[in-house]
């Protein structure tokens, strides 16, 4: 059989080559930048993506750089305490939850491919400009004047999917949410134990996301802490991962913020970096795979960042494929057969990423207690029905434990 071939060398790409090559399907892989640089910021890696990447030997070196995650809770704007839960092995699960910086997971995977494809299975500043194929074949056209032949497609360039574009050519511009978002990395020292992932406030009024990416970055203690200012804006610019911003565009909003656990504004201001990029997705498409072609990761289910899952569910993508590949000789057959598998349940995330993400305890309590201060959380809403709501969204999104458990 020709190389698979891979489109975009990111979290999905890049763990899509690991687990073909595991299973000895070669590949290689077509990055359009001309070389791999750390952008963006802070991710999470739940436990089924974990458990996908301990496949690799990889957990050991994610354990260098991220912050192993320990509880998630829950705050409202006054700094009181909602709900807190634990999270990854705290929680009882066999593979550890990290928030980490996504450079850092990229470089992690970028080693492994070099190390286990070889370096020359990796192709930089290769800009794709269109596929053809037929029933033997697939063809990629480069930028640079370059085409190559492969067995299949694999399409991991991202939600302005250039492979996508040409599958659905009046799909259109990504779907604004109405919420647009300002995230930045700042140095500071831990706080409620060093380990969690806190939400705090509503969307509405300001919501706040806090959680350590890398542990003792300096001789003081300090954490490097990813951090995102979420507010509904009706206005917002064209998607971008890198674009620039200030906290003097949004922090209004938070100066009265400061709890006994933490300075908000004082935090915001001491970023070292600040990006905006407003919060989009796009709506479920009918079929990712046709013929030799098919989508993974972002290209083919762009979500909301509200579920710590778009890398999870890239990765997920990326173990299912190599099986259906694995498993089936026929290509196009294969390629439905991963469509099947992997369609519905990314669609059910994007969908309840919309209606009932995790931080939907955050707007219950919101709209319950009329966004003031509470005597007992209690009297707003009871601990079984935060529960029940946290529960729904990790089903859903297929880390629950008995999810976890049924993985092959």
């Amino acid at each position: 059989m020709q190389d698979v071939l891979i489109v975009g060398a990111g979290i999905g790409g890049l763990t899509a080559a690991l687990e073909l090559a595991q299973r000895g399907i070669a590949c290689r892989v077509f990055e359009s930048a001309p070389e791999i640089k750390a952008v963006g910021v802070g991710i999470n890696i739940l436990p089924h993506a974990t458990q996908v990447l301990a496949g690799h030997g990889l957990v050991p070196s994610l354990q260098k750089v991220a912050v192993e995650t320990a509880e998630a809770a829950f705050f409202n704007r006054f700094g009181q305490l909602i709900y807190r839960e634990p999270l990854g092995r705290r929680a009882g699960y066999a593979s550890p939850q990290f928030s980490i910086h996504r450079g850092d997971l990229q470089t992690i995977l970028l080693d492994a491919v070099k190390a286990k494809l070889g370096a020359d299975r990796l192709h930089l500043g290769w800009h794709l400009t269109s596929f053809e194929q037929d029933e033997q074949q697939v063809t990629l056209k480069f930028k640079n004047g370059e085409s190559r032949q492969g067995s299949a497609l694999i399409a991991c360039d991202g939600i302005h999917s250039v492979v996508r574009q040409q599958l659905y050519p009046k799909e259109g511009e990504p779907r604004y949410s109405g919420i647009n978002m300002w995230r930045g990395v700042t140095r500071w020292k831990p706080v409620l134990g060093g380990a969690t992932m806190t939400r705090a406030g509503w969307l509405k009024i300001g919501k706040l996301v806090h959680y350590p990416i890398r542990d003792n970055i300096d001789a003081e203690g300090r954490q490097l802490v990813n951090w995102l200012w979420e507010i509904e804006t009706p206005d917002y610019k064209r998607w971008d991962w890198n674009r620039q911003a200030r906290v003097a565009d949004f922090i209004a909003g938070a100066e009265d913020w400061r709890f006994d656990w933490l300075d908000v504004p004082a935090f915001l201001r001491a970023a070292d970096v600040v990006l905006e990029y407003p919060m989009v997705d796009k709506d479920p498409l009918p079929a990712w795979s046709f013929g030799r072609v098919t989508l993974l990761g972002d290209a083919a289910h762009p979500m909301y960042p509200r579920g710590s899952n778009g890398a999870g569910q890239a990765i997920l993508d990326a173990r299912e494929l190599s099986l259906c590949l694995a498993d089936e000789p026929e290509v196009a057959k294969a390629l439905k057969n991963y469509e099947a598998k992997r369609l519905a349940p990314t669609a059910n995330v994007v969908l309840e990423n919309r209606r009932n993400p995790p931080d939907a305890i955050l707007r219950e309590v919101f709209e319950r207690s009329g966004n003031q201060p509470f005597e007992n959380i209690d009297s707003v809403i009871s601990q079984e029905e935060l529960k029940a709501l946290s529960d729904r969204y990790k089903q859903v999104a297929g880390y629950d434990q008995r999810s976890l458990q049924g993985m092959r």
